[in-house]
């Protein structure tokens, strides 16, 4: 039995994942300042690029391009910064969730009906079947895939379609608490942009104070599970 001095060491493969990306990223702009590149100004030319396709484009890109991988927080980051003085901070959280409605119930098509019987085949192949998920057991799932950190959003949308969970109770749950973490997103972005360090001292809380609460949801599940099984 391992003592608790060793468990309080224990580092979860979620977040080792994530560091090391961080690491990645961060050891790439810093080579890219030791290089002279103003990192300032690419980045701003990146931004104005963006902003050049316009938001028809860029809320378009972002309602279809997540279903394939495409991170959801390159468009929540860079929504406000890139739009806000046109459109206006409202307007723009706006268009922001609308693309994500638009994105869960597209990627739930995908996952549901276009990928699933090929996926199917694909296991009757190799031997397995889809897991069947009992009707009392379909929320707890949900709410578990969608706060468990780690997965991304893509993957966590086409896990859910596969598992055949009903449509409305995957867009109650999953526009809820994504839109919570996009909001956040969207607001430190523009904080950080704009270096406006009230607004940013303001996402960075909202989101602990969402992450601490998606942490005991996340437990109070993890529980009913156990005493269920």
């Amino acid at each position: 039995m391992s003592s608790p001095e060793n468990r309080s060491f224990r580092v979860s493969p979620a977040l080792l994942f994530k560091l090391a990306v961080a690491g990645v990223v961060l050891a790439g702009v810093a080579l890219l300042v030791l290089k002279g590149v103003d990192v300032k100004t690419l980045f701003n030319r990146g931004l104005e690029f963006i902003r050049g396709l316009g938001p028809v484009t860029f809320f378009t890109a972002m309602a279809v391009l997540p279903s394939f991988g495409c991170p959801l927080t390159a468009f929540t980051l860079s929504a406000l910064p890139v739009f806000g003085a046109e459109l206006g901070a409202p307007t723009v959280v706006g268009l922001a969730l609308a693309s994500i409605t638009v994105n869960l119930a597209f990627s739930y098509w995908l996952a549901r009906y276009a990928l699933r019987p090929w996926v199917e085949k694909l296991l009757a192949w190799m031997g397995y079947t889809l897991p069947q998920v009992a009707a009392e057991d379909r929320l707890g799932l949900l709410v578990l895939v969608r706060v468990t950190p780690g997965p991304p959003y893509s993957l966590q949308n086409f896990v859910l379609g596969l598992t055949a969970i009903p449509f409305g109770l995957y867009m109650a749950v999953s526009f809820v608490i994504v839109s919570l973490y996009s909001a956040t997103f969207i607001l430190f972005g523009d904080a950080l942009v704009h270096g406006r360090g009230k607004m940013a001292f303001l996402a960075v809380s909202l989101f602990i104070a969402f992450s601490v609460g998606v942490k005991f949801l996340r437990r109070h599940y993890q529980r009913r599970q156990a005493k269920v099984s």
